[in-house]
This record gives C-alpha cells, sequence and structure tokens, in this order.
C-alpha cells in the first residue's frame, strides 16, 4: 500500500480547532468552570490555530519562491496549502473569533448549554476551513458536512423560543437537501471526468475535447445548486430570511459569515481552477443567478420591518455581487469582498444583539427608533456598517464592489454590471431606511448601555470597513499574493 504523505502543517489548525472543541466540552463536564474559562479555552485555540495559519503562509511562500509548488499538495491529493486556502482560513479564524465575542452574552445566558455553543462554533470553523483547503471534492464535501451540522445546531440553540426550533429545522432540511444535490453533482462530475481533484480536473479538461458534454453539464449545474445554497444565491435563499430571523442574533452574524467566506471559496476554486476551461457552458447560468440575486434581494428587502430579515435579503443582494466576481474571474477581489462583507455582517448582527437581546429571534425596525439619542455611538457605527456594506465610497464595500465590477466588465460581462450597480442603488434605500429610523424618528427612553464585548466587535468592524475603505492596499496585496501563491 502506498503511504500518503502526511503534512501535520497542513491540518494543525483544524485539529487545533476540534481539540479547542473536546476541551472546552471535557472541561465544563468535569469542573464545570464559570463561562469566562471555557471563552478563554476557545480563545486560545483560535489564536494557536491564528499563529499556525500564518506560520503556513511563510511555509507556502519559501516553496513557491524553492519552485516546489507540488509539495502544497498532500494527503494524496486531499488537502492543498496553497496562498487561497491560507487567506481562506485567516478569514474564518476572524469571523470566528469576533463572533464569539459578539455572542459572548448569548452564551453567559444559556448556562451550561454554552460550552455546547463554544463548541459547535469552533467545530463549524474546522468544517469549513478543511473545506477551503480541500482539493477533493469527496473531502470539500466532508468539510461542508461537518461545519453544516454545526450550523443546524447553533440555529436551534435557543430552543424555548419556537422561533429558534423552526428556524433551525428548516435549515437543517433544506440544507441536507442541497447536500445531496452537491453530492450527485460531485458524482456526475466524476463520471464525466474520472477525477476528484480540482487540479487533476483542470490537467483533464485541457488535454481532453469531450465531445458529448451533457453528463458534465448537469453535474456543474447541481453543483452550482448546492453551493448557491449555502451562499444565499436566488432562487435557492428561501431558508435565509427565516433562518436569519428565527436563530439568536447574538450568533446570527457568525453563520452567515463563515457559511459566505466557505461557500465562495469553493465556489471559485471550483470554477475558476477546476472547470475553467468549461465558462462558456457555466458562466451565463451563474451570471443568471447572480442578476437575480441582485434584484430580488435588493428588491424584496425594501418591503421587510424586521432587521434581521432586512439583512437576510441582503445577504441574497451580495451573495449576487460576490458572483459577478466569480463570473468575471476576479478571484482576489472576490476574497477581498468576501473577507470585508463577512466582518461586516458580524458587526451588523452585534448590534441587533445589542438593541433587541442576544437570544431575541425577531428584531422589529421600531426598536431603533431614536437609537441615535439612547446611543449615540452604537448608531454611528451600525451607520457606517450598512453604509459599507451599500457600497459608499471611503468605506471597504466600494472597493469591493469596484473590484468585482471592474473585472467583470473587462471580462465582457457587461450587462451584468449594469444591473449591479442598479441593484446597488436600490440596496442603498433600505439601508438609509435604518439610517434615518435611528437618527429621525424620536421616541423617549433611557440611554442604552452597549455591553462591551458588543463595542469591541463593532469598533473593530467599523474599523476593518473605514480602514481598508481608504487604505486598501494591505489587503488587496494579501488577496494578490494568496492567489500568486
Amino acid at each position: 500500500m502506498t503511504t500518503p504523505e502526511v503534512s501535520w502543517l497542513a491540518i494543525l489548525p483544524e485539529l487545533l480547532l476540534a481539540l479547542g472543541a473536546a476541551v472546552v466540552l471535557l472541561v465544563d463536564v468535569e469542573w464545570k468552570p464559570p463561562a469566562w474559562v471555557l471563552g478563554g479555552a476557545a480563545g486560545f485555540a483560535v489564536f494557536l490555530a491564528t499563529g499556525v495559519t500564518v506560520v503556513q503562509w511563510i511555509e507556502v511562500g519559501d516553496v513557491v519562491r524553492a519552485d516546489l509548488a507540488a509539495e502544497l499538495v498532500v494527503f494524496s491529493g486531499l488537502i492543498v496549502m496553497d496562498g487561497f486556502a491560507v487567506f481562506g482560513r485567516l478569514a474564518l479564524l476572524a469571523v470566528t473569533a469576533m463572533g464569539l465575542i459578539s455572542g459572548w452574552r448569548l452564551i453567559e445566558s444559556i448556562g451550561r448549554r454554552g460550552a455546547e455553543a463554544i463548541a459547535l462554533v469552533l467545530l463549524a470553523t474546522a468544517g469549513f476551513s478543511l473545506m477551503v483547503s480541500s482539493n477533493n471534492l469527496v473531502m470539500l464535501f466532508l468539510g461542508l458536512e461537518v461545519g453544516s451540522i454545526a450550523l443546524y445546531v447553533l440555529a436551534g440553540l435557543t430552543r424555548e423560543r419556537a422561533g429558534s426550533d423552526e428556524a433551525a429545522m428548516k435549515y437543517f432540511l433544506l440544507g441536507s437537501f442541497a447536500s445531496a444535490i452537491f453530492v450527485y453533482g460531485v458524482a456526475l462530475l466524476y463520471a464525466g471526468t474520472g477525477e476528484l481533484e480540482i487540479v487533476a480536473m483542470r490537467e483533464f479538461f485541457s488535454r481532453v475535447v469531450v465531445a458529448n458534454p451533457a453528463v458534465l453539464m448537469v453535474g456543474l449545474g447541481l453543483i452550482i445548486v448546492g453551493l448557491g445554497f449555502k451562499v444565499s444565491a436566488a432562487p435557492f435563499h428561501a431558508w435565509a430570511p427565516d433562518v436569519y430571523q428565527g436563530a439568536p442574533a447574538g450568533l446570527v452574524g457568525y453563520l452567515a459569515g463563515v457559511a459566505k467566506v466557505a461557500g465562495f471559496a469553493a465556489m471559485a476554486r471550483i470554477f475558476l481552477t477546476g472547470v475553467v476551461e468549461l465558462e462558456a457552458s457555466w458562466v451565463p447560468v451563474m451570471g443568471g443567478i447572480a442578476a437575480l440575486s441582485m434584484l430580488l434581494g435588493s428588491v424584496v428587502a425594501l418591503v421587510q420591518s424586521d432587521v434581521k430579515r432586512m439583512l437576510a435579503y441582503s445577504g441574497v443582494a451580495h451573495a449576487g455581487f460576490i458572483m459577478t466576481g466569480v463570473v468575471g474571474g476576479v478571484s482576489d477581489g472576490v476574497l477581498f469582498y468576501v473577507a470585508i462583507y463577512a466582518l461586516q455582517l458580524v458587526g451588523a448582527f452585534a448590534v441587533v444583539s445589542a438593541v433587541s437581546g442576544p437570544a431575541v429571534t425577531a428584531s422589529d425596525l421600531s426598536d431603533y427608533r431614536g437609537l441615535a439619542a439612547r446611543s449615540p455611538g452604537l448608531a454611528a457605527g451600525f451607520s457606517v456598517l450598512l453604509l459599507g456594506m451599500a457600497g459608499m465610497p471611503l468605506t471597504a464595500g466600494f472597493v469591493a464592489k469596484f473590484g468585482v465590477f471592474s473585472g467583470a466588465w473587462d471580462s465582457g460581462q457587461q450587462w451584468l454590471v449594469i444591473i449591479a450597480v442598479l441593484a446597488s442603488v436600490i440596496a442603498l434605500a433600505f439601508y438609509l431606511r435604518i439610517i434615518v429610523t435611528m437618527y429621525m424618528e424620536d421616541e423617549e427612553g433611557a440611554e442604552m448601555a452597549v455591553p462591551v464585548p458588543v463595542r469591541w466587535v463593532v469598533v473593530l468592524a467599523v474599523a476593518a470597513t473605514i480602514g481598508w475603505g481608504i487604505f486598501p492596499g494591505f489587503l488587496l496585496d494579501l488577496a494578490s499574493d494568496a492567489l500568486a501563491l
């Protein structure tokens, strides 16, 4: 038997996160310590995983400069430790750290189940981290399922509320259906190419002309459907508004952020690496989905009265914007956009948890009346995040949108860019609607005390939005280097 090439460095971040989850559960069962002890253990695991990921970045650079890139594919082709995977993992770890801080009030409020929540967050991140570093479609599916199953449980964490149970059930049933569709697509792609490795597929299409590609086309279509569900792209978005509304506000930002990062990383790796030779077939389909997502998400968000549902439909629109980058082949733009948007999501839902409560399953727009008077700092931070999502100049959202739109325009997708700009104008209306409610609709009320964890998350998200909006060079260079490596 051939012994697989074992690279502990390639999977060490996932091992540390899984070990952190196990330690949290074992310590809680054995000693039942205060919640801050478990939080410290989880934070230490995330810190170690981040440190190892930085070491991976250095190692990848050394290997590429030595022209030994083949050594980055390990475990018999299952895992690839390239710059793309390292960047995606860093984004996931950043969202995880901010998500745990944002949801800390919820974790403390649910007592002994807090340990379960922390462990599930770490396991979800480990699964999605494995997903972004997979070179094999079966391994990618395993990472997808590990992460998704953990998210299904997190969505129903506050089981005392009917809305939370409903959110978890809808997420589980529709998510399982989407996973089955994805696996069927992988099977058909294997039937047409005889390959499961993404890099090997690219080599196959570069030397073989497929005379009758019907099986491949159906397989690619099913993969688009499966991943489209994970990133809440229309028309596969029906779960998102109900799940965002029903899941506890303290963790919704994390749920949405990590799913977006992992889903789009997998989509970019498969379509811009493995089957890029078939772009004439899948680009029109993905372009149509992107256009529908942008228009439907922007228009339907206008009529929502619940902020969580509004942000859910905003996520549908942003899925379309990011898919525009995939259609245009702008991999570095996709990486930049996904990283920025995920951080903004966590920050926005941290504000929601502060205004309406960390365990709520609804957040009516009326709760935000007079927020500027009750908590000026929170209202200002939320306004910056909303304007960043809208893509206003001097924010990172503008840089992200300009990057994917210009790439799509240069690749000949002018029609899609026009729709994207129109959808961005429509989306600005509902973002401004929230800002107007906070600043121009007065309501009597005492000054609101903002929890310290929420303050930190909002400050970090706002700093990223403004900092990388004015000085985007560092993150753009990092995304470009990730592709070069």
